[in-house]
């Protein structure tokens, strides 16, 4: 069966880029995709943002349309459960990082259920409220009780954009291990934006490494491009 994806993670995590960079790896690999944005919540990275990019490549957008496409406000595309009941698709949900996000999965509960389910939990350790294990604890609780759902997955994506280095890189993953030792969670992956990639071999602390292309530009870059 294709999989069902969860990508949560806190503010500033990079669980957007994750998203849209995974959508892209299985479309890739020659599978039928949809990536669904389910972020309520952060008004600046999110991944709707890739929608017409991605449609001439043939990866399906679910989001918010026409005027409210770029709207700040809690609206949720009613194709995601069709979607979510599609087995024959791969289908990825980039779900907002706090309670009033994750809370939308709530509308899909028995469909989620019914169908089997991923919830991966990115981190970004140099972020606030996942800077060490307790703090990854409180969030990974905060989003599985307001969710009713289990993190599965732990992804490490520890940076500090232009400033990461060897040691930002292991340090994430070294605090993310404690929380998958606690839980006997699954961690095998860490994240690395593609300008980075070569600081760090294929295989680090154990760990495999996902390199994530640049997709989501922020507001400010916008403008720059725009000659604003």
């Amino acid at each position: 069966m294709n999989p069902l994806i969860i990508v949560i993670g806190a503010y500033g995590s990079g669980k957007s880029e994750y998203s849209i960079n995974l959508a892209n790896m299985y479309h890739q690999a020659g599978k039928d995709t949809v990536l669904a944005d389910l972020d309520v919540v952060n008004p600046y990275f999110r991944s709707r943002d890739v929608r017409d990019e991605f449609a001439k490549i043939g990866i399906e957008v679910i989001a918010p349309e026409g005027h409210y496409s770029h709207a700040d406000l809690p609206m949720i595309s009613p194709k995601i459960k069709g979607a979510i009941e599609n087995t024959n698709k791969t289908v990825i949900l980039d779900v907002g990082g706090d309670p009033a996000g994750c809370r939308t999965l709530g509308r899909f509960h028995t469909e989620i259920l019914d169908r089997g389910y991923e919830i991966r939990l990115v981190v970004n350790t140099k972020r606030p409220f996942t800077q060490n294990k307790a703090e990854i604890i409180e969030m990974k609780n905060m989003l599985e009780f307001t969710s009713k759902l289990n993190v599965t997955e732990l992804i490490s994506n520890t940076n500090l954009m232009e400033f990461t280095s060897v040691e930002i890189i292991k340090d994430g993953i070294d605090i993310v291990q404690e929380v998958a030792d606690e839980f006997n969670l699954k961690f095998e992956h860490f994240l690395v934006l593609d300008k980075h990639t070569d600081l760090v071999p294929e295989n680090f602390q154990n760990k495999k490494k996902f390199t994530l292309s640049y997709f989501l530009s922020k507001p400010w870059e916008q403008l720059v491009m725009k000659g604003i």
